[in-house]
């Protein structure tokens, strides 16, 4: 078995959504490179808005990160897909399905699809994740809540309250219109509000801000109290730093342990 793992690049095409994806990064661990292979969880990971997925790979220093982990449990890590839910470095389609893009079918149906067909992983619902910070904190606790089968547990570092661009208004406007059906359509989406319709007892999650985020932590703090009161097992806490990738790596580095018991690679 080789003592680290491999990065590489592959396209994830918007088969059903149309989304159009930039390349998706693929961190592989040590023991996914070895003979027989292991049957290994998946962690999606989505990057901030503006954002490129190697931001992870470069300042989020995730293959070390990863290589640590493997490091202390006999190879063995999750096979991370590092997914553009962006379109483009700039563009914010909010993560949902809507005039801006079908962002949240891409990443629901189209990428479990594919790394079910492209990668030897483990098909097990129960040790799939996802996780982001900033946008794709926010994306990745939205996910989870509209997509409980396919990512049953995820990682909300530095995430808002709700999917935004700008006010609420223009956030509704852009994605769906200015009508009433329009403002349903939003509510429908909006990760809190269907936090607050229905439980979630078979979810957990991890919610990590920076300390000093006057404008996120806040934002972080009131998603996990809505998530907690809907019956999902999920924790949270507070690093040294603001709005940083120096609280956003140290936070993935801080979860894995928890990720890995859900993903079943630790007892």
């Amino acid at each position: 078995m080789p003592p680290v793992g491999d990065v590489v690049e592959a396209d994830i095409p918007g088969t059903v959504s149309g989304f159009r994806a930039r390349p998706a990064s693929i961190y592989v661990p040590p023991a996914y490179l070895a003979e027989p292979r292991a049957d290994l969880p998946v962690l999606v990971l989505l990057t901030g808005q503006p954002g490129h997925v190697t931001d992870w790979i470069q300042g989020g220093h995730l293959a070390r990160t990863m290589d640590t982990f493997a490091a202390a449990h006999d190879g063995l890590a999750p096979v991370v897909v590092v997914a553009d839910g962006l379109g483009d470095t700039d563009a914010n389609p909010m993560c949902m399905d809507s005039n801006l893009g079908n962002a949240f079918t891409y990443l629901s149906v189209d990428v479990p699809s594919w790394m079910k067909e492209h990668l030897q992983v483990s098909t097990d619902a129960s040790r799939w994740a996802i996780g982001g910070y900033s946008y794709g904190g926010t994306c990745a606790l939205q996910t989870a809540v509209l997509a409980p089968t396919v990512y049953p547990t995820f990682l909300d570092i530095s995430g808002e309250d709700e999917p935004r661009r700008g006010t609420r208004a223009d956030s509704i406007a852009s994605a769906f219109g200015d009508d009433d059906e329009s403002v349903r359509r939003f509510d429908s989406v909006a990760p809190l509000t269907v936090l607050g319709q229905r439980r979630f007892d078979g979810s957990a999650g991890a919610f990590v801000v920076g300390a000093q985020d006057e404008e996120f932590r806040p934002q972080t703090a009131r998603a996990f109290d809505v998530a907690e009161r809907s019956g999902m097992d999920v924790h949270y806490s507070e690093l040294p730093g603001g709005h940083s990738m120096d609280v956003w790596a140290p936070a993935l580095e801080q979860e894995m342990d928890w990720l890995g018991a859900r993903m079943g690679l630790v007892d």
